[in-house]
């Protein structure tokens, strides 16, 4: 349930929505789909056998096996930092929707839009729900796993879900709802180019939480007689049934009230709200109450997973106590969040001309995760035994998994080739949209961290 927690969040439900309708809809649901069926797949299971057969935390688990590959870690590492650099900054917003929606936000439907670009442009009220949305993930965080993520996963994950049909059924009992469908399941594949593949590839790993160290982290929890297989099959499965359900929850309702598909982060937080709204009456603003409740939750089940690879290495790594780990890495989020929501509202430093917020999305989306994937790909099919490999997921050979060699070819010769290639043609196409200087700045610190790790 704490791996399943840490897939199904923000990812799911504000990210999957709005990138699909940024990227051309059913073109790239398609891609993303094969993505998470051939590659997410596989690197989950990686990273699970990994962590398992090592016993170890991210960067542990690598430099434990040879200490020249442990930057493979520090990436996932730097990853979660920065992903904590903005995620408690959309995090705080769906707590403040809760406050919001209660005390009236729906009386007015017309203003919801309005309502949400001038929040977040405002420079002090976001950062206070960012304080109180990353001082909930202490606390949960500071009690350690099965203390505090997996009671909190076990109670709030099912709750998600129940408010997510909801949502959707309401959603597609709207006039006009069927455009909404037809432009989320009917490829167009005119309108894919290389920036389309890799956004459906970034969108895979982030929603999954791959390429961070998370399921590493999470795979080192594990006792040996788990089904690895089987619970990657389940986690994969979840996630992207989550994210297929938000997206026939937001299409259908953004098709019959004129929204465009393509209305960027704030979709979730202008469609939903006029959903409800629209219902009316004591109903509406229980259903709204409860959805936000519902992406807080999500988003906390993710954030907290986030921080505990930071934690953890901080504790494997450098030795401290938990409670000193916890807080010395939120001061570091902290910083990051002020950053990221100030360059909402343009305040603050920017580099090529984007703010903090979209550096961050940026760097880890198309760059780092994927690059991290693809690094232990590489790790697990040319420098770990085979053998061994075999052994740890099927649990020495008690757990039948006929479709290993099929695995072990795609992690060793395929997966690696695919991303590279994705990647490159990613960059490429970023320097047409004005993008391609910070993802080079990405790859740059991904190589310095590959000379920096002989020194770890």
């Amino acid at each position: 349930m704490a791996a399943a927690g840490s897939a199904v969040g923000l990812g799911n439900i504000w990210k999957f929505p709005y990138t699909a309708g940024e990227s051309g809809g059913g073109a790239f649901v398609a891609i993303y789909l094969l993505f998470v069926i051939t590659i997410g797949f596989s690197v989950m299971l990686t990273e699970f056998a990994v962590g398992r057969k090592t016993g170890l935390s991210a960067v542990g688990a690598f430099k434990s096996t040879d200490r020249r590959w442990s930057f493979i870690g520090v990436i996932g590492v730097v990853s979660g930092l920065l992903i904590m650099g903005f995620y408690p900054v959309v995090g705080g917003w769906s707590i403040a929707y809760i406050y919001k929606i209660a005390t009236g936000l729906l009386s007015t439907p017309e203003a919801i839009g309005d309502s949400f670009g001038n929040f977040i442009s405002n420079p002090v009220e976001p950062l206070m729900w960012m304080g109180l949305y990353l001082l909930l993930n202490i606390v949960v965080v500071i009690k350690g796993i099965s203390g505090g993520i997996e009671k909190a996963g076990k109670v709030l994950m099912p709750l998600l879900f129940v408010i997510l049909v909801v949502v959707a059924i309401k959603g597609l009992s709207l006039p006009g709802a069927s455009a909404g469908l037809e432009f989320l399941f009917k490829p167009d594949f005119s309108k894919v180019d290389s920036s389309v593949v890799l956004a459906a590839l970034g969108q895979a790993f982030f929603s999954l939480s791959l390429g961070m160290g998370c399921m590493i982290t999470y795979g080192s929890y594990l006792k040996k007689k788990e089904n690895l297989v089987q619970t990657t099959a389940m986690v994969t499965a979840l996630d992207t049934g989550v994210a297929i359900l938000a997206g026939v929850a937001m299409f259908p309702a953004m098709f019959a009230f004129g929204i465009a598909p393509a209305a960027g982060p704030g979709l979730v937080f202008v469609v939903v709200p006029q959903l409800f709204a629209e219902m009316g009456g004591i109903v509406g603003l229980l259903f709204a109450l409860m959805f936000f409740v519902a992406l807080s939750v999500a988003a906390l089940t993710s954030s907290i997973s986030l921080l505990e690879v930071v934690v953890s290495y901080l504790i494997d790594e450098k030795g401290m106590k938990r409670s000193t780990a916890v807080f010395s890495a939120s001061a570091v989020m902290a910083s990051l969040c002020v950053f990221a929501s100030l360059s909402l509202g343009g305040v603050g430093p920017q580099l090529f001309g984007t703010g903090a917020f979209d550096i961050f999305d940026l760097l880890t989306d198309k760059i780092f995760l994927a690059v991290g994937g693809m690094l232990l790909c590489i790790f697990a099919g040319w420098r770990l035994n085979r053998a061994d490999l075999e052994k740890e997921i099927t649990n020495d050979g008690k757990i039948p998994f006929p479709l290993f060699g099929l695995w072990y070819n795609l992690v060793k010769y395929v997966i690696p080739v695919a991303i590279a290639g994705v990647a490159i043609a990613g960059v490429k196409a970023g320097f047409d949209s004005g993008k391609g200087e910070i993802m080079l700045v990405g790859l740059g610190i991904i190589a310095v961290a590959g000379f920096a790790s002989k020194k770890l």
